[in-house]
């Protein structure tokens, strides 16, 4: 054997070290938890033998605590590109079968690499996180890996799109930079993310709690909200991280991808008609509206059990791709409150900074009454929906299908925050406040004075209701655009997305505005 032929021998052994990762006694305890491997979980990510790897051959270089000794394959995350959908991206995968993933120098830096090439790109970054967290033994440095990945995600941050899946253990300051991402995917019952864990709580507070019950998935998408998606598998995750990026375009600069759904743009729904409840105060489904407005009726849905009274999801009409914000009335009868008000504010700012039309939905009440909102900050937090909402400078739809009063009037994108064309069904209700509300502080004296004051309250409600409890006023001022049968809704739409689509909308030039937080 030649020279050349040795030294190809000698690359592909080394590769092959390399590919058995942690070794097979590590792969098999990982698969036992139902867990794919990293490079498993690059391949399914990727269409098929488009990954390429970077960084194969980088190697720690901790000489402390016998590290000298220690190999770690890859540095414990493998790092590349490839298509997905056809389209490229940068991802990196933690490898927990290698010193259990965790984070030192130079995975730092690999994780840096492929970050700053896909800035440079301006292609989508998906980071799968399944790591111990930062690796002891290199002190500082470790620290220091983490602050340049923050640094970078800070950067990226509306020019890109992030995204983060948690298969594993994610813990101490290997959460932040999720959290600093666009989208989290978490896994149930495999993956978890906490700032401390269950010991050193136990320790400090002698609270105790189990890693599930403390940052499992389902803790994080129903009660914190940190998370935007529960999972069944680690295969699920990366099905949801391919749908998500079906919708995005790949940076800033660019439109979303126009899909051919199939869907008749011009379809009618007669049982819209018939949706709205005679009775103002029973509810009905808002997913309904959805999906008898949209293409074929998908609509995708981050944050499903997070503040479950307002709804945000991307959609597609006539095959171009929208962000759709709306109140649940099954839900506090879809009052705002102080985690509705930020569930919204996150997803409207995502849409406007990668050129995603927006459609609010409104059938609002107001903003949820009671001491412990108010404690809670829901001025400041309502205030999040107005600055976004005004902020937003994409294409802004709004359908009112039925109570839109007050504040919240104003909160679900109203003409005066910059609505571009404003539709409602003709059993809305645009007013200050509700009727009964209304008549009993315009008239109360009257109401108190007459000698059947429950017939004149009656009677000064219906008059109220009469006046205000419609669309005409609103649409008499200017503010609705058109009041619109239910069922011609979807046409409607669509035909004020195209007409919308190439809006161009300039604000003052600042550094950046100081939104209320």
């Amino acid at each position: 054997m030649g020279m050349v032929e040795d030294k190809i021998k000698a690359l592909k052994d080394r590769r092959n070290r390399i590919l058995a990762m942690g070794g097979e006694k590590a792969i098999s305890k990982h698969k036992e938890k139902g867990k794919l491997t990293a490079r498993e979980r690059l391949d399914y990510l990727f269409d098929s033998g488009t990954f390429r790897e970077i960084d194969m051959f980088v190697e720690h270089r901790c000489v402390n605590f016998d590290m000298t000794q220690v190999d770690i394959p890859a540095d414990g995350v493998v790092t590349g590109h490839g298509k997905i959908d056809g389209r490229p991206v940068f991802a990196y995968a933690q490898d927990f079968t290698s010193r259990a993933g965790s984070l030192g120098e130079m995975q730092a830096k690999k994780i840096c690499k492929v970050m700053d090439l896909a800035l440079k790109a301006g292609v989508p970054f998906v980071g799968l996180n399944d790591s111990g967290g930062a690796r002891i033994q290199e002190g500082v440095d470790a620290l220091s890996g983490y602050g340049q990945i923050f640094y970078r995600n800070s950067v990226a941050s509306g020019v890109i799109p992030q995204l983060s899946a948690i298969m594993g253990p994610t813990a101490g300051g290997a959460v932040y930079s999720p959290a600093m991402t666009d989208w989290i995917f978490m896994v149930k019952d495999t993956s978890y993310m906490f700032i401390t864990g269950p010991e050193v709580i136990k320790s400090v507070t002698g609270e105790e709690i189990s890693f599930e019950a403390l940052g499992g998935a389902m803790a994080h998408n129903k009660k914190s909200g940190v998370a935007h998606f529960a999972c069944e598998s680690d295969q699920d995750a990366l099905d949801h991280i391919q749908t998500m990026l079906s919708y995005l375009p790949s940076n800033n600069m660019e439109e979303p991808p126009v899909v051919d759904t199939g869907d008749d743009p011009s379809r009618m729904d007669a049982s819209l008609d018939k949706l709205i409840p005679d009775n103002p105060n029973q509810s009905y489904d808002m997913k309904e509206v959805i999906r008898s407005i949209v293409d074929n009726g998908d609509f995708f849905e981050p944050h499903r059990y997070f503040a479950e009274n307002i709804i945000v999801a991307l959609a597609r009409l006539n095959g171009r791709s929208i962000g759709i914000i709306a109140n649940q009335p099954k839900e506090l009868a879809g009052c705002l409150d102080v985690d509705a008000s930020d569930k919204a504010t996150r997803f409207i700012r995502f849409c406007d900074a990668f050129n995603i039309p927006l459609l609010t939905i409104a059938d609002v009440p107001g903003y949820l009454p009671g001491s412990q909102q108010e404690w809670g900050g829901i001025i400041r937090h309502g205030a999040k929906l107005l600055w976004c909402y005004s902020e937003a400078t994409v294409p802004k739809l709004l359908l009112v299908t039925r109570k839109d009063y007050g504040g919240s009037y104003l909160a679900m994108c109203s003409k005066d925050l910059g609505a571009d064309m404003a539709f409602a069904w003709p059993t809305a209700e645009i007013a200050v406040m509700g009727a009964e509300g209304a008549a009993n502080i315009i008239h109360r004296r009257e109401i108190n004075g007459a000698d059947d004051s429950a017939a004149k309250r009656r009677e000064k409600i219906e008059e109220y209701e009469e006046l205000f409890s419609n669309p005409y006023c609103a649409a008499s001022r200017g503010y609705i655009d058109a009041v619109i049968v239910p069922s011609e809704t979807r046409p409607r739409l669509i035909d004020a997305l195209e007409v919308m689509c190439a809006k161009r909308e300039l604000r003052p030039p600042k550094k950046h505005g100081n939104i209320p937080m």
